[in-house]
């Protein structure tokens, strides 16, 4: 008698699917439920239909985790998370998927300046393939561009880049999709340029504090939304002193 078997793996990284529903079907008396979340359908079914014929080969979730594994198989397809679980006595397997929210469009450089590859930032702070961004937009699960961010291998080991993904998971979502770029200094200063009404306006958040600055750089957006009048830049490097300042002709 087999036993209840989990498989359940954080990393980064052709039936129809539907998102908030399982997609249910059977083949060869084994029934599987697959579960994708918020994750785009085309890449979770075919995820789903490769762990499928995996498992139909020897009924062994270890080998599936194995080929998973060895093939980066979540990685390409931009699974933050998964589980798979085999229950025996109902002779089904449950396929469970989450995905990460794209953030950023990132643009990793060098020391010397020399650009070395292009990745979608997730909300977990791991880097996904570029295509990532054009697959959440085809299937209308993302509705604006991403920022687009400037970074150093060198900052990508440190803690940056998680300090960063939980900044802007936080900011307000209909914010978060006016931000054009986000500038960051080699000692870490954080530059953010919003385009409000077709405006830049260039926010400076310098290098900590950013979950505190985050609440009062909400409310001067809130306020300029709502009096229309929109400045050339926020100065919030100083949390105890907010400089706004306008342009003269405004």
């Amino acid at each position: 008698m087999w036993s209840v078997f989990l498989v359940s793996i954080l990393s980064f990284g052709q039936s129809h699917l539907w998102a908030g529903v399982p997609h249910s079907f059977s083949q060869n008396n084994i029934r599987y439920k697959t579960f994708i979340g918020e994750c785009p359908q085309k890449s979770s079914a075919s995820f789903a239909m490769l762990v499928m014929k995996e498992f139909e080969k020897n009924h062994s979730l270890k080998l599936v985790k194995e080929k998973i594994l060895k093939e980066k198989l979540d990685e390409k397809h931009f699974l933050s998370d998964y589980r798979i679980g085999y229950n025996p006595v109902i002779k089904t397997v449950r396929v469970n998927l989450d995905c990460p929210q794209p953030l950023l469009k990132v643009q990793v450089y060098k020391s010397n300046g020399e650009e070395h590859y292009s990745a979608v930032m997730g909300d977990n702070a791991k880097l996904y393939d570029p295509g990532y961004e054009n697959l959440m937009k085809a299937e209308k699960r993302l509705n604006h561009s991403l920022p687009l961010l400037a970074i150093s291998t060198k900052q990508l080991e440190g803690e940056v880049p998680s300090r960063l993904a939980k900044f802007i998971a936080q900011m307000d979502k209909e914010h978060r999709s006016q931000i054009s770029e986000i500038i960051l200094s080699k000692t870490s200063d954080l530059t953010i340029v919003f385009a409000f009404s077709g405006r830049a306006t260039s926010v400076f958040l310098g290098a900590d504090l950013w979950e505190d600055k985050l609440v009062k750089l909400t409310k001067i957006i809130d306020y300029v939304h709502k009096n229309k009048r929109y400045p050339g830049s926020i100065n919030l490097v100083n949390v105890k002193k907010v400089v706004v300042k306008f342009s003269d002709n405004i």
